[in-house]
């Protein structure tokens, strides 16, 4: 007799946590989101995953201050970090690298994407460090390498020394998560990881999971550097991938995502 599948669990609900006067982040409905409350305006930073969760998350921006949402800054493509900004005010600034907005439109193109056309970014960064002043903020914005993402954005906010670090950072899980199918990058992830963690804060939001240490990311960094220099090694010893998870302890593959070590096989061998 077939057994029923066990029900899926229950999305986590939206919780609002507080960093400053005026900073605060909120988890829940996908990827966490920043909120910035400026002079006039709001600075989010991510917009969940769905449509309904962006208009959660304003409803719980709302209970924080009545300003209106301005601003919205994307960490990267991911949908579980931007689909919900549809349900922002049109005409809201959208601010994300060059190539998230390239990786944004192939899979708009590719129909792999509920974003609606009029919510692409609207402020394009090429440059890989950019100091901006959104009403009356300061924002740091960097992109050191391609890593999780080609385009991944990282946001401090030197006031506060608060970091938002989207998805370079994966507190939830044993290695870090690189997209090849987005020209991410292994070697690339730790470029960006060792800048990051030179920046003068010790609170580190990451794309998902709870806020993390200094210490806490130079020992995830040390970790990942390890493992891809015992990968690099077993590579030239002429091992197979599968002789290498093991070697490694390679944790189960996520559904459709490459773990780490395929992502360093691929990229030291060259193969697609």
């Amino acid at each position: 007799m077939a057994q029923t599948p066990a029900p899926a669990p229950p999305p986590a609900p939206f919780v609002t946590h507080q960093l400053g006067p005026n900073l605060y982040w909120i988890s829940g409905g996908g990827g966490n989101s920043g909120v910035i409350i400026g002079k006039k305006g709001v600075i989010v930073i991510d917009a969940k995953t769905t449509l309904a969760g962006g208009k959660e998350l304003l409803d719980d921006i709302a209970k924080i201050t009545p300003k209106p949402v301005t601003t919205v800054i994307e960490t990267h493509s991911d949908s579980d970090h931007i689909i919900g900004v549809s349900a922002f005010p049109k005409g809201v600034a959208i601010i994300a690298t060059e190539n998230t907005k390239k990786e944004e439109e192939a899979a708009r193109a590719a129909g792999r994407s509920a974003l609606p056309a009029d919510y692409l970014p609207t402020q394009v960064l090429s440059k890989n460090q950019q100091i901006l002043k959104i009403d009356g903020v300061r924002l740091d914005l960097f992109h050191w390498a391609p890593a999780h993402t080609s385009g991944d954005l990282v946001v401090y906010l030197p006031a506060d020394k608060v970091v938002f670090t989207g998805d370079l950072i994966s507190p939830e899980q044993p290695d870090p998560i690189i997209h090849p199918e987005k020209n991410g990058s292994s070697e690339g992830w730790i470029t960006s990881m060792t800048a990051m963690a030179s920046l003068n804060s010790d609170r580190f939001v990451p794309g998902h999971g709870e806020v993390q240490t200094k210490a806490a990311i130079k020992k995830g960094l040390d970790a990942a550097k390890a493992k891809r220099e015992k990968i690099k090694a077993l590579v030239a010893q002429g091992k197979s991938l599968d002789e290498i998870r093991v070697a490694v302890g390679d944790p189960p593959a996520r559904g459709r995502i490459i773990t780490f070590t395929e992502v360093v096989y691929r990229e030291l061998t060259k193969k697609s």
